[in-house]
């Protein structure tokens, strides 16, 4: 029986791009309300081809989040509770042995969706949290000789919670690394917390979200968001941002080629809320600190939250500091 034919979805063009973006962030901020600036840059991250990590304490709406960018873009979506007994299979999928039949057939799991939420992904030892690594990676799943593709689009959004929490474990430097960029919602205003508690009703707001996308129209941003034109001036000022990093007495890892990348890729489509079709020295400085604060190696003896607010310190430093070109 033949299929029916999709749809085609005409290409994105600069100028409807930041249409799409603008709509996508006026959902998310109906569900997560007074973070408007975080919306923003969780859209960018998605535009961008990243990964998204939400490192803050419990109950300020990290999943909430999650589940209404996959809603408001239309992707599949699984949400992963990690836990100390979570192991790999449990994220990857397994073969499974039919008796009837004496075949195995492989049952995926939960990373076989669009947009994977890894709730609390440091409360599972390092070994479980690796499982997300190729994936996050090459968009892929290797398991017994076999490789199977993930969905395209494909992005995982990790919450995390502060090293002082019982239970928690830190991320391996090359699970940071995978990340994109990382944010912090932080406590709503007193404002906000009071209009949630007048118009909060029995359904979620997250529930009352419909798709403003879908996933082929994301691709088709993601891939006019990576040939947006950056110019050997802003593409030198990234690498002199870098060097500094490496170079800064407070420091003792700076930015790595692949965080270079990250920034350029992220700096491509913040371009793309300003209508452009080329990246200027303000789409990196917007960048800079969600993208670099969680992938440098300090100096001091501070962990978890503290060393990234230290380094978001540092960056801004440099940022005044490192000419911009004109």
């Amino acid at each position: 029986m033949n299929q029916p034919a999709r749809a085609l979805v005409p290409a994105p063009t600069v100028a409807s791009a930041r249409s799409v973006l603008e709509r996508i962030a006026a959902h998310l901020s109906r569900v997560v309300q007074g973070k408007e600036a975080q919306a923003r840059l969780t859209v960018t991250s998605l535009i961008a081809g990243g990964h998204l990590l939400l490192e803050d304490v419990p109950g300020v709406g990290k999943t909430t989040l999650a589940e209404a960018l996959a809603r408001s873009c239309g992707l599949s979506f699984a949400r992963i509770q990690f836990t100390a007994d979570l192991m790999p299979a449990d994220i990857l999928g397994a073969q499974v042995f039919h008796v009837a039949s004496a075949t195995f057939t492989f049952r995926q799991g939960p990373i076989f969706r669009q947009l994977v939420l890894a709730d609390e992904l440091n409360r599972a030892p390092p070994r479980t949290q690796s499982a997300l690594l190729e994936g996050m990676a090459q968009g892929q799943v290797s398991l017994d000789g076999n490789t199977y593709p993930l969905p395209a689009p494909f992005s995982v959004v990790a919450t995390q919670n502060p090293l002082d929490l019982t239970g928690t474990y830190p991320l391996p430097d090359s699970q940071l690394d995978r990340f994109l960029m990382r944010l912090s919602l932080g406590h709503p205003s007193p404002e906000v917390e009071a209009r949630l508690l007048i118009t909060r009703g029995k359904t979620p707001p997250v529930d009352e979200l419909e798709p403003v996308t879908g996933p082929e129209e994301l691709l088709g941003l993601r891939s006019l968001a990576a040939g947006l034109r950056m110019e050997e001036a802003v593409a030198e000022y990234i690498v002199r941002l870098a060097k500094a990093t490496r170079e800064h007495g407070d420091i003792e890892r700076g930015a790595s080629t692949r965080a270079v990348l990250a920034v350029g890729s992220a700096a491509r489509a913040h371009a793309l809320w300003e209508g452009r079709d080329f990246v200027t020295p303000g789409d990196v400085r917007a960048v800079l600190v969600p993208c670099l604060a969680h992938r440098l190696l300090l100096r001091s003896n501070v962990q978890g939250a503290a060393a990234r607010e230290e380094a978001s310190h540092l960056l801004e430093e440099i940022s005044r500091k490192v000419v911009a070109p004109r």
